[in-house]
């Protein structure tokens, strides 16, 4: 769908992004296809641009099939690996006995009825699923929780479906700096219990909810301080209900914060929190808190508590709501709950969620097809 170093932000790109750095380490040759500008075919890395992403749909798609015709018949591939349905479905019978692989993100149509699309569109995007999924010798999915969806919403066989978390480049996000110099780089207050949330500004993420939590933390943690890194269409409701709650000195909207000094912000939080209410596969953003040391609180919401739940229970809200994020934020700053320190989440990371483990996972499940 695009590529990390023009377009940051997306889970989707970062999966993309580390799978292609880091499979030629497990000896798997790659060549990649994304939506991109021509400087893509420039950057050092094995993926070339099919098309613009601001291109119209129909000249993607058909661009994207000439792509892969021509790939095919240059060189056959082992397996042909997908990262989205759409622009799974151009290409389909070209495959003939090619192997294809989709790596599965999450439920394209339920996001959309999510944000509020109509209901042909959502319709529209559950087809296009269907097909592709079912047509995939694997699926490899993030989560048990995703797996769930997978079989009970699209019919794909459960044999065919197999778990391998997204990867974090753990040694980036253990950054060299004590959370106190961290904060003196941003320009974070030195002394304010923090809490962070990495999140795009979207309904489903669960933010106004953690907004309407913080009224509740300021009254037990009266410095407490809720910084949110992240852009969207939510951002001018999120002002408006922060200014509703007087809350413009305890919730600060950082807007987009650039990939290079994610590492750093992580590290200069005292917790993050990932207050999901609803279709989380994963959560990169969890195990990039646990690789820069920081305890990530998460909701009990799709794939999240897989994350963290091995690491230490007290990481897993009771439920997503309201009442349950501000007890348990209270809980984490005021000391309660004992929570792991910065070298149990790092190596907890580094065990799990570490690129060239993930890598050679993945790599297996390639491997199954041939």
């Amino acid at each position: 769908m695009e590529w990390l170093p023009e377009s940051p932000g997306s889970g989707v790109g970062r999966v993309y992004h580390g799978l292609i750095r880091h499979l030629p380490g497990e000896g798997v040759g790659v060549s990649g296809l994304v939506t991109g500008s021509p400087q893509v075919s420039a950057s050092g890395a094995p993926v070339q641009a099919f098309a613009a992403p601001d291109a119209s749909l129909p000249r993607r798609l058909w661009r994207l099939r000439s792509a892969v015709r021509s790939r095919t018949a240059e060189h056959r591939p082992d397996v042909v690996a997908a990262h989205f349905a759409l622009y799974t479905l151009p290409y389909l019978d070209l495959l003939d006995d090619i192997p294809l692989v989709i790596h599965f993100h999450g439920p394209w149509a339920r996001e959309s009825d999510a944000e509020g699309d109509s209901a042909l569109v959502v319709r529209l995007k559950g087809c296009v699923e269907r097909i592709a999924y079912r047509r995939a010798h694997r699926c490899i999915v993030l989560s048990e929780a995703f797996k769930s969806r997978l079989v009970h919403t699209y019919g794909v066989p459960a044999n065919r479906v197999r778990v391998v978390p997204g990867g974090v480049n753990v040694d980036r996000f253990d950054v060299a700096l004590s959370p106190a110099d961290a904060r003196t780089r941003l320009g974070w207050p030195p002394d304010r219990p923090t809490l962070l949330a990495v999140r795009r500004l979207v309904r489903r993420v669960g933010l106004g909810t953690l907004v309407d939590a913080m009224q509740h933390v300021r009254a037990r943690v009266p410095d407490a301080l809720l910084l949110v890194a992240g852009k969207g269409p939510l951002a001018d409701e999120l002002r408006t209900r922060i200014r509703h709650h007087d809350l413009d000195d305890h919730v600060r909207l950082l807007g987009f914060v650039p990939d290079e000094e994610l590492p750093v912000a992580y590290r200069a939080a005292d917790l993050s929190v990932v207050p999901t209410q609803s279709l989380e596969g994963f959560g990169l953003v969890a195990a990039e808190s646990l690789a820069a040391g920081t305890p990530p609180l998460v909701t009990p919401v799709g794939g999240l508590p897989e994350v963290v739940r091995d690491l230490s229970p007290d990481l897993v809200m009771e439920s997503a709501s309201t009442t349950a994020l501000q007890e348990h934020l209270v809980a984490a700053l005021n000391g309660s709950l004992s929570l792991p320190g910065g070298a149990e989440c790092r190596d907890f990371a580094a065990a799990y969620y570490d690129w060239p483990v993930v890598a050679q996972r993945v790599r297996a499940v390639y491997e199954e097809v041939l």
